[in-house]
């Protein structure tokens, strides 16, 4: 299936910051089903996190390219790199609560899950919590949630809603 990328540059600097510039901007473009949204992050002169947004059809990143450049964004044809962070894929809507790697494999995009720490992949009736907050990665076309050990033999996403900052306690 050929799919379509562009990549919306921002001046954000934060993962939560875009994560929400990247909610909003699919509200009002109105992603249908089956979109990618991903950030990216920008090392050099001038650090932050793109953006960008993969579509099926040409007609409908050409309509997505208009508005956002309507709007005052730099937007550019493609993808800032091949790592993005997904925020916004197909059946993440369905990941919250805890569930099986299985159901998590099974509902969503998500192509394989990986544990920190370990050499395998967990077993399909692993549980995991999601904390309503999964960030898989792409890796090598293919799209990677990594999780870590938790409590009573669960997993936990790596990435955390709201990461408490180095140093915060001194």
């Amino acid at each position: 299936m050929t799919t379509y990328v562009l990549t919306v540059d921002t001046e954000v600097r934060d993962l939560r910051a875009a994560d929400h510039l990247l909610h909003t901007l699919a509200a009002e473009l109105a992603l249908p089903e089956g979109a990618f949204g991903c950030t990216h992050l920008v090392r050099g002169e001038r650090p932050h996190v793109a953006l960008s947004l993969t579509l099926r059809s040409e007609p409908l990143l050409r309509t997505a390219q208009e508005r956002l450049t309507a709007r005052g964004h730099e937007v550019a044809p493609g993808s800032p790199d091949a790592a993005g962070r997904a925020v916004i894929y197909p059946g993440v809507s369905a990941l919250t609560g805890t569930l099986t790697v299985a159901d998590l494999l099974t509902r969503s995009a998500i192509d394989r899950v990986t544990v920190l720490g370990t050499p395998g992949r967990p077993t399909s009736d692993t549980r995991l919590v999601t904390g309503d907050h999964v960030r898989p990665q792409w890796q090598n076309g293919e799209l990677v949630l990594t999780a870590m050990p938790a409590v009573g033999g669960t997993l936990v996403p790596f990435e955390v809603p709201d990461p408490t900052p180095c140093c915060a306690d001194h």
